[in-house]
């Protein structure tokens, strides 16, 4: 009986990308179109979204770190009073690129800070603060499971793990495309090695068809 080769051995390649909850909240649902532009210009891919409508007893329980904490009755039921996307987004540093573009979570002060935020473009206060993003991975993980029970969140890779993954497939592509850079010369070799790599990955994530878009009482 004739061993598998060699390459039918190796383990499919897996995409270690990290990820964050995003949500819209009820007071910037209408402005939904023009955050998920600015979503994807910097680069995230939206992995799953979902419309729903929260319960208080599900928005207590999504926040339940905040349980105890003054405001905790008025941001349940400021977020259960209308509809929200949930967007679960993926992409290099994802927890602190969200954050970064959502800003202070005052929108008051976030207009004196950070001007061009999403919570000082589209907030009003505090509580009113247009969009919410995960805190840690910890965070993100449960954060995306709870919006999202049936996700698969690969975990990141560590060490030796991570030393693996980047020999066996992160390598071998950058190795091709510095080689091509070498030969085409362009006036602008680090955009073209970036559009070179985008456009030549074979391990980079793809949207599958089955996006979930939902609008429905969760």
């Amino acid at each position: 009986m004739e061993s598998d080769s060699p390459q039918k051995q190796m383990p499919a390649p897996r995409i270690f990308v990290e990820r964050t909850l995003a949500l819209i909240k009820p007071d910037a649902i209408h402005k939904t179109d023009e955050i998920e532009d600015i979503i994807l210009q910097s680069g995230f891919t939206v992995v799953q979204k979902r419309r729903l409508q929260l319960s208080p007893e599900q928005c207590s329980d999504f926040y339940v770190e905040h349980y105890g904490k003054l405001h905790f009755p008025h941001l349940t039921a400021f977020m259960s009073s209308g509809p929200v996307v949930a967007l679960a987004l993926a992409r290099h540093q994802a927890i602190a690129t969200w954050k970064a573009i959502m800003g202070p979570v005052s929108s008051i002060k976030a207009r004196e800070t950070h001007p061009d935020c999403l919570r000082a473009r589209f907030g009003t206060c505090d509580l009113r603060n247009a969009v919410h993003g995960s805190e840690s991975f910890t965070a993100a993980e449960r954060e995306i499971r709870f919006m999202f029970p049936n996700s698969v969140i690969e975990p990141i890779p560590m060490r030796d793990a991570a030393k693996d993954y980047l020999s066996r497939y992160v390598s071998p592509t950058l190795l091709t495309g510095l080689t091509e850079l070498s030969k085409k010369k362009p006036l602008d070799p680090f955009t073209w090695l970036a559009d070179w790599l985008m456009n030549n990955n074979p391990n980079k994530p793809k949207i599958s068809d089955g996006t979930v878009v939902e609008e429905a009482a969760a």
